[in-house]
């Protein structure tokens, strides 16, 4: 295993992590997360339905395969932290409320830049006439 290898799956392998822990979080409506949702002004269901698909993105970006899968998966999480940032600014918070949303995007950005090409997606139409996906 190369030194990119090795970094990519130490910061994905921490990102999973993170993203399992808020998953888990989100699922049982841990106190900090019932306050948080109710601050923002969002139903709790919503903690319900960020907490199946963070444990879910987890785990696709994890698994073997699944390029495109994983493509949405980046895309989710990239959406679900610009979507908690807007909603903290919105409602009054202070930037220093958004640090954690920057730790981990920063984590995920080099979790997909540090990617080994047999984990990222290629769509058909840029193989070569006769290869396999």
């Amino acid at each position: 295993m190369n030194k990119r290898t090795t970094a990519y799956w130490a910061v994905t392998g921490l990102f999973a992590l993170a993203m399992v822990a808020a998953g888990l979080a989100d699922l049982t409506h841990a106190p900090p997360i019932v306050e948080s949702m109710t601050h923002l002004g969002y139903p709790l269901y919503v903690a319900t339905l960020l907490g199946v698909l963070k444990i879910a993105g987890a785990a696709t970006l994890l698994a073997p395969g699944m390029g495109r899968l994983k493509e949405w998966a980046y895309a989710g999480f990239a959406f679900d932290f610009v979507g908690a940032a807007v909603s903290h600014l919105a409602v009054g918070d202070a930037v220093a409320q958004i640090a954690p949303l920057l730790v981990l995007g920063t984590l995920l950005v080099a979790s997909y830049r540090l990617r080994p090409a047999e984990r990222t997606f290629v769509p058909a139409t840029a193989l070569p006439a006769g290869a396999e996906i």
